[in-house]
């Protein structure tokens, strides 16, 4: 459990009688910078509906032990930022966890886990004007491209809309591009190389100017014919682990060695690891992207 001290409750009183200061934190924030290597801490899952880790349904649950661990993870060396959801992100923004580093904001939450319409993935939270005016580095969509689903060409529209007024503005667009269809009812995404490179083509050519584009993908075996399929930055995703901790650092470590894979976007594998000490499982990722 982390060891951390701020007060929930004055966090909570702000929000409901000040809730400009909101505003304030984020137009004095000092910004962090998107450079050639990034470790991103993702904290968005929630506003999706997904709330589970390792088989624990309610982990993410409760939003106190939350911000805990993520004022943790943000607090160790060689982490460069966080991508979260406008409630999240203000929450730490409020704290003075955001000092220096760079935030990306999760932009579509529409398609809720375990839905009959997963895979609409509307846009409902961020849009690009909401991202410049909190001076945030950048926004990040979901894109599951269902060819059994009807909604997919509006979830490709609106992703290349996104895109776009993003690179307008000179922010990082960030791309999660999976081939997906039902499956016994379930929403899936197929974890193949074939089909992660087949999202990545699509996913490369949304939008009027693929400039500031970066994937998110993930760790797949035969991650080369990944890595050949596309010039753009490449972060690897982590998910909800389902090997050992040990097993997944060095799949990561064999993927960041690759040409084009810039970083490492992970939330719930570092956030709730198997041993429950944060600050470490952090101070491993950190060190896979940064190595000194």
């Amino acid at each position: 459990m982390p060891n951390v001290s701020f007060d929930i409750s004055e966090l909570r009183g702000t929000r409901a009688r000040d809730p400009d200061a909101v505003l304030r934190a984020a137009r004095s924030r000092t910004g962090g910078t998107v450079g050639d290597r990034l470790m991103l801490i993702a904290a968005d899952h929630p506003a999706r509906g997904s709330l589970s880790v390792r088989g624990r349904a309610d982990a993410m649950a409760d939003r106190v032990d939350l911000l805990e661990r993520l004022v943790v993870a943000l607090s160790r060396p060689g982490v460069d930022g966080v991508l979260g959801t406008p409630d999240i992100l203000e929450d730490l923004l409020l704290l003075g966890a955001l000092e220096g580093q760079v935030v990306v904001g999760s932009m579509n939450r529409g398609g809720l886990a375990g839905s009959t319409f997963e895979f609409d993935d509307r846009f409902t939270a961020y849009d690009p004007d909401a991202l410049a005016e909190m001076r945030f580095e950048g926004g990040k969509m979901l894109t599951r491209i269902a060819l059994d689903d009807p909604s997919t060409p509006l979830t490709l529209e609106q992703s290349g809309h996104a895109v776009s007024s993003l690179a307008r503005r000179g922010l990082m667009a960030m791309v999660e591009p999976f081939m997906s269809h039902w499956q016994d009812g379930r929403a899936t995404n197929l974890l193949t190389a074939e089909a992660v490179v087949k999202s990545a083509a699509i996913a490369s050519g949304l939008g009027v100017t693929s400039r500031h584009t970066w994937l998110k993908l993930p760790v797949v075996d035969g991650m080369e014919k990944v890595t050949a399929s596309t010039t753009l930055p490449i972060l690897l995703l982590g998910g909800d682990p389902k090997e050992r901790d040990d097993e997944i650092h060095e799949q990561w470590r064999a993927a960041l060695s690759l040409p084009g894979v810039r970083g490492l976007v992970v939330g719930r594998a570092l956030l709730y690891p198997d041993d429950d000490d944060v600050g470490a499982a952090v101070d491993v990722a950190a060190g896979l992207v940064h190595p000194r």
